[in-house]
Order: C-alpha cells, then structure tokens, then sequence
C-alpha cells in the first residue's frame, strides 16, 4: 500500500471509538499517532468488558483495536504542570491535535485551539463532538447511539410500530465508524488545504453531523415533502417487484435492487426457471410489470420459496441484474469479494495472540492497508519521552510523582 500519510505526526488526546477510530485510519495509512492517555486507567474503552450483545476476550479486546490500531501510547496526568508542558512539546512536533474532550473539560485542561497553537502555530486543530461545537447543547456529552443513530433520524426510519421498541444500532461503534471516517477526510483536507495556503485550520465533526449526512438524502426530501421519513408498512406491495427481499426455502433472504425492472424481468424468469414469464403480457414493459405488481411478487415469492439459498447462488451467478445474499458478520467477513480485495486483514497482540480486522475503507496504490495491534497502555512512554530530550533519572521522577505511568 502507499503509505499516503507518512511523515504526518498526529497528537490524539481522545478516548472511546469515535475520534480515536480516525486516527487508527491514518495510521494505517502511514501517519505516526501519538495517544495520550489517562496517567492511571487508560483510555476508557480498555476497561469495557462486553459490547452490550456480546462479551469482549480478555485476550484480544477487538473493540479496542478496531479504534486504535498502529498507535503509540503514552499515559499522562495532563492535570499537572509537568504533564502539560510534555502535551505542549509534542504539540510542538506534531501536524495534528485531535481530541473529543467536550469544551469545559478542553478549558480547564487548556487544550483549547489557542492553548495548543502559543506552541505550534502551524498545527492543525481538530474536535470531534456529539452535537456540534455550537448551540445549547455544545457541551454535553454523547455516544453514536444517541446522537448519531436516534437524533439524526436512523432510528425512527428503521422502526417498525410492530416491533413495540426503539430499533437500535446494528453494531458496537456503528456511527462511531461511520463519523471516523468523516474525521479522517477532513484531517486529510486540512493538511492539503495547509501545504497549498500555508494556513492551519480547525476542523469539526460531530455524531449528530455525521449521523445527518448519512441520513442527508431523506432528510431533503422529508424537507420538501414536509413530512417525516418513516419506513414503509412491512405488509405494503413494492411498485416495483424486483427491489425486495424474497426468502428462500431454507429461511435465508435475498435481496434484490433491479431499478430497470422491465430490462432484468426477462433474465430472472431465465434464473428462477420460468422462462416463458419473460413473454407473459403482464409483464412486457417496465409500465405492465410495476402495474402488475403484485402478481409479479407473489411468483418470484413462491420461487425462492421453492429453493434453498445454496441453490439460488448457482442459479443466480450468471443473473445480470443486481441481487445479494443478506449475510451475517461471519459470511460478510469470508465473502469471496472481501477476501479478493484483502477487506479483512490479520493482526497479532502484544502477547501473540493471532485476530483479524476490518481493513481501512479506502486502498492506495491497489493494496489493502495492514493494520498495526493498538498499543498496549503507555507502551511508546519511555520512547516518546526520550524523544523529547528527557533523560533517564528526569523520566524515573516524573513517574515516582505519577506525572507519567
């Protein structure tokens, strides 16, 4: 891989998923990712003992490395003056400060913007927040559950009146992930806006904004349509049959997405056995085939009722419209297009211990990025403190007084 980032330095003051998870993406595009962390604990996602659905191993926290891959660690009290003046040295060296303290804390800290750039005017400032750095709520907290998923709207536009509960995130850091990458292209912006002007700006991303983005297409049609964006009845007919899921025989599900349904209509009757359908006059035209819709529903429905999934995947492989199995995390992960394109990669802990990862989304130079294993707490301390010019008996006092882990 081209390793796009590389000479980029990145001091992270940041704890969680979803501002940490964008420097573990630079990271494994070649950036060096200096994480700060609590002089005692750590990062707070270290001591999460199970994702709300499932426990997490003691022997590999994947949550952890998801979000930290490839970084050094560094535990500091940045409650001291010495802890702070070590923040504002590396700060001094580095392109990018990035951090989700919300604003009280970024004030009492004195890592606000202005704070950080008395030592280094040139760096680059970026915040990621649950709500924006303005308006009422500007200073609260909040997760992706909240923000991204309920306040954006994802939440009402996946629930169903039957289900008789909120629809909740399909997975642990779901718009964590989702608003990481949001924070990964503007840092790469701001850097490219700062090599062509010369200027460091700030930049800003919040759950709330991100979580809006993704649902940014319903939200401008609900704004000119003046209604909500609500799903549809489970038990309403599609207008167009050839965008639905249809189960198998053995209860799977496969989706189909034929927008041009009078072009695929033909060909599917070929794959699910009933070519003399592509004939019927019901069906001769995209107009016919969405006026007959129903009709054309409850064949394809009895089909794929016919056959289990093993079955559909041969007869669909040479369909030349648009369809997919609806997988597990499992299937997903042992795709025979994510293992082409390298979607999943290996990775070893400190200790050995062999797991795997969801590569970075974006390949550079037609190869996956391999991702590092997180750090384990204050692993680079040493390293990163002689660094800067601290030696050994200066580093044994800063930790007898608990300045350092």
């Amino acid at each position: 891989m081209t390793a796009v980032m590389k000479g980029v330095r990145i001091l992270e003051v940041a704890e969680h998923t979803f501002v940490p998870a964008a420097s573990a993406l630079l990271a494994d595009w070649g950036a060096e990712v200096i994480k700060i962390e609590h002089v005692e604990r750590g990062d707070a996602m270290r001591g999460l003992a199970s994702s709300g659905t499932a426990p997490i191993p003691k022997n590999v926290h994947a949550l952890l490395e998801h979000s930290n891959r490839g970084k050094k660690s560094l535990g500091l009290d940045l409650k001291s003056p010495e802890g702070l003046d070590i923040l504002h040295k590396l700060a001094a060296t580095s392109d990018v400060f990035l951090t989700n303290k919300l604003p009280h804390v970024r004030k009492a800290l004195q890592i606000e913007a202005e704070d950080i750039r008395v030592h280094n005017p040139q760096i680059i400032y970026v915040r990621g927040t649950g709500q924006g750095e303005r308006g009422p709520d500007a200073d609260k907290g909040s997760y992706d559950s909240l923000a991204f998923w309920c306040r954006a709207g994802t939440a009402v536009a996946t629930t169903r009146p039957e289900y008789g509960h909120v629809a909740g995130p399909p997975g642990p850091g779901y718009g964590d992930s989702i608003g990481a990458m949001t924070i990964a292209g503007g840092i790469m912006g701001a850097l490219f806006h700062r090599l062509n002007t010369g200027e460091a700006t700030t930049v800003d991303v919040s759950l709330l904004a991100s979580g809006m983005w993704a649902m940014g297409q319903s939200i401008a049609l609900s704004l000119l349509l003046e209604m909500p964006w609500t799903p549809p009845p489970t038990d309403s007919p599609r207008a167009n049959p050839l965008v639905d899921n249809y189960l198998t025989k053995d209860g799977r599900w496969i989706a189909l997405t034929c927008l041009q349904a009078g072009k695929y209509w033909p060909y599917l009757c070929d794959a699910i056995g009933q070519p003399k359908l592509g004939e019927d006059p019901r069906f001769a035209d995209q107009a016919l085939l969405m006026s007959n819709n129903v009709a054309a529903a409850t064949i394809l429905r009895e089909a794929f009722a016919d056959r289990p999934l093993t079955e559909w995947r041969d007869r669909l492989e040479g369909f030349i419209g648009q369809w997919a199995v609806v997988q597990d995390t499992l299937e997903t992960a042992a795709d025979v297009q994510s293992v082409a394109n390298g979607y999943i990669q290996p990775c070893v802990t400190a200790a050995g211990d062999p797991f795997q990862l969801v590569a970075a989304p974006v390949q550079f130079g037609e190869h996956p990025a391999q991702p590092g294993r997180a750090p384990e707490f204050n692993e680079h301390g040493d390293e990163i403190l002689a660094g800067l010019g601290l030696d050994w008996d200066t580093v044994v006092d800063l930790k007898v007084r608990g300045v350092v882990a």
